[in-house]
């Protein structure tokens, strides 16, 4: 039975919401982007804090996957993990990475360029102990990005920590868990305008300034 399909060729939207001038932007673009991320919690845009985080395996192959914002430091963007899943090891390998988010609702999209490292333990520790008590048990069960047999393997597990610490609401954080930060190098905002002509501007580290640029759509 043939699948029937839209013309995916024709879909298209116009933008029209907003402008973006060099006028208009902060010399940090951290502070920037925290301008935008609060223009964007004030939109209720969904999944604010979820971006697409970008690493590149050591066969040069790149892998995305989506994840959540955690926290905007002075000198970068945090999120928490698995060290031992597929993203942890290509970055323990490869620190290079990028970042995109994209909040259709301001028709606005940045994209971010730059290198990772692991937080503190501290910060780890806070965090995981932040999180909601069934969260806690899944980073302890789940061996991300293993291979499994089925899901009862995770059931079980599940099951089996959940009594264990059924009494204690202190769980301790797993070794192979926690933070990293994205220290970007370039950072650009884009907004969407009519006929596709987009405005785009660009923070491009040099030294321990940054040089703000357009470039073309």
């Amino acid at each position: 039975m043939a699948i029937q399909n839209k013309d995916i060729a024709a879909i298209r939207a116009d933008y029209s919401l907003g402008k973006l001038s060099e006028d208009s932007m902060l010399s940090n673009p951290i502070e920037q982007f925290q301008n935008w991320f609060n223009e964007a919690l004030n939109a209720e845009v969904l999944e604010v804090n979820a971006f697409v985080l970008a690493t590149v395996s050591p066969e040069g192959m790149p892998s995305s996957r989506i994840l959540l914002l955690k926290d905007i430091q002075p000198d970068g963007f945090s999120f928490f993990t698995n060290y031992s899943s597929r993203k942890g090891k290509e970055i323990e390998e490869n620190p290079k990475v990028s970042a995109l988010f994209f909040w259709p609702e301001l028709q606005r999209q940045v994209r971010i360029q730059g290198f990772v490292e692991r937080l503190p333990a501290a910060d780890s520790d806070a965090y995981f102990q932040s999180r909601p008590k069934g969260s806690r048990i899944g980073a302890l069960a789940s061996p991300q990005s293993q291979e499994i047999i089925n899901r009862t393997v995770l059931e079980h597990a599940v099951e089996q920590l959940t009594a264990q610490y059924q009494d204690e609401e202190h769980i301790p954080r797993p070794a192979h868990w926690g933070g990293y930060i994205i220290h970007p190098l370039s950072i650009e905002f884009w907004q969407g305008r009519s006929s596709r002509l987009h405005d785009r501007i660009v923070y491009k580290k040099v030294a321990d300034s940054w040089k703000i640029v357009r470039i073309a759509p």
